[in-house]
Order: C-alpha cells, then sequence, then structure tokens
C-alpha cells in the first residue's frame, strides 16, 4: 500500500500519483500521514481507489472525486468534496463551510458537525451529517438529499429548488421558499437506504421531518414533481 507522508512529501507528488491510477482498474488503497492541514488533499480523484487520510485537512479536500473512498480522520476546511461526481468522503471530525458545495452525486458522511452553508448549490449529491449544521445551509439546492441527525440554523433551504432536506432535530428558521413537508413511504424507504449507507443503525426514519420547496420562486418542471 502507498504511504505519503506530507511531512516529507510535497502534495502535488501525491495528488499526480493519484491522478495516475487507472480508472477502470482494480481498487487500490493509499494512506496520507501528517496532512498537518494542507489545501486540496486528494482533490481530482477519478479511479477506484480507497484514501484514508490521518489527520486534518485544509480546503477543498477530495474536491471533484469520481469513484474514490476517501476517509478522512480529522476535520476538514472549507468546501470538502466541492463539486464531487461520485464515490463516497467521509470526515471523523468536523467540517468547515460549504461541505458539498455544488456536488453532482455521491454520498458524503460528516461525523461530526458542519458549518453554514453545508450542501449549497448542491446538484444530486447525498450528505448525511451526523452532528448539527449551520446557518444557510441548502441554499439553492437544486437536487439530492440532505440528511442532518441533529439541529439545523437560520435559513435552512433558503431558494430551495428540488432537493430533499431530512432533519431530526430542530431548524432555528427556515429559508424563502423552504416548507415542511409531508413525509411519504418513498421517503421512508430513501431515509432507510441513506441513514444505512452513512453506517447509522441507531436512528429511525420516522424521526426527521422533511422539508422542501414551496415552488412560488421558480418555474418548477411537472416532470420532476415527485421531487417535491
Amino acid at each position: 500500500m502507498p504511504v505519503f507522508d506530507l511531512a516529507t512529501t510535497e502534495l502535488r507528488a501525491l495528488n499526480q500519483a493519484l491522478h495516475a491510477l487507472d480508472k477502470s482498474g482494480p481498487a487500490e488503497d493509499f494512506e496520507i500521514t501528517n496532512p498537518r492541514g494542507a489545501h486540496a488533499v486528494a482533490v481530482g480523484i477519478d479511479a477506484p481507489v480507497n484514501v484514508t487520510i490521518k489527520g486534518s485537512v485544509g480546503y477543498y479536500c477530495a474536491g471533484m472525486n469520481e469513484q474514490a473512498n476517501v476517509t478522512v480522520n480529522g476535520n476538514a476546511g472549507p468546501g470538502v468534496a466541492e463539486n464531487m461526481m461520485s464515490g463516497k468522503v467521509v470526515i471523523k471530525g468536523d467540517a468547515s463551510q460549504c461541505a458539498g458545495a455544488t456536488a453532482h452525486g455521491g454520498l458524503l458522511v460528516i461525523e461530526g458537525n458542519a458549518s453554514s452553508r453545508c450542501g449549497i448549490s448542491m446538484k444530486g449529491v447525498d450528505i448525511v451529517v451526523k452532528g448539527n449544521i449551520g446557518h444557510m445551509s441548502a441554499f439553492m439546492a437544486q437536487s439530492g438529499n440532505l440528511v442532518v441527525l441533529g439541529d439545523a440554523g437560520d435559513a435552512l433551504g433558503d431558494s430551495l429548488y428540488e432537493a430533499r432536506l431530512f432533519v431530526r432535530g430542530t431548524v432555528k428558521s427556515l429559508g424563502a421558499d423552504c416548507e415542511k413537508k409531508e413525509m411519504r413511504p418513498e421517503h421512508i424507504d430513501l431515509l432507510t437506504k441513506l441513514l444505512a449507507d452513512a453506517g447509522v443503525t441507531d436512528v429511525k426514519p420516522e424521526e426527521f421531518t422533511r422539508y422542501g420547496s414551496a415552488r412560488t420562486l421558480y418555474n418548477f418542471n411537472v416532470d420532476n414533481f415527485d421531487a417535491y
């Protein structure tokens, strides 16, 4: 298993090695030690690789991820998994602002808390936060699912499009055009799967409240009616 010690190895060398992997090849394991808050660790991967980062990272860790499974054994700075397309990113600690911003697919799991603007402009990603989320989360969220086991801050889902928001705790306030929605059987099924994928086994989907768009700020597509 390749091990990159960022105390002695340049970050560029690590990312070049990850970018050189065969995107259709067998899964490999990479280990990164001493990240020391470095920015852009493990960005732009497009291969079935398992990356374990032993420590906290700075900005944009695992950004633009495709296929890879990236685990951060620490905290993550702003923009973790930004513009992720597929794969899975797990943060064992807390995540700073804009986690999962503009992400199109894959699964982002934050085992601690997420700061402000979690899931901003998300475009299809699934995000599960086991703690709380900060203000303006899911701002202009277009599609995908945001699951929060804790509480949500001010202005949740402001200017929301077709994303689904599930919050187990309290919501300090809802943003413009975001409203409480009925929890239908298909949402229970969806939430059951998302919780299982995130390794959550001690919480029932019935404990959550669903929020979505009131559809007053934009012209929605009737073909996507089921999203509401």
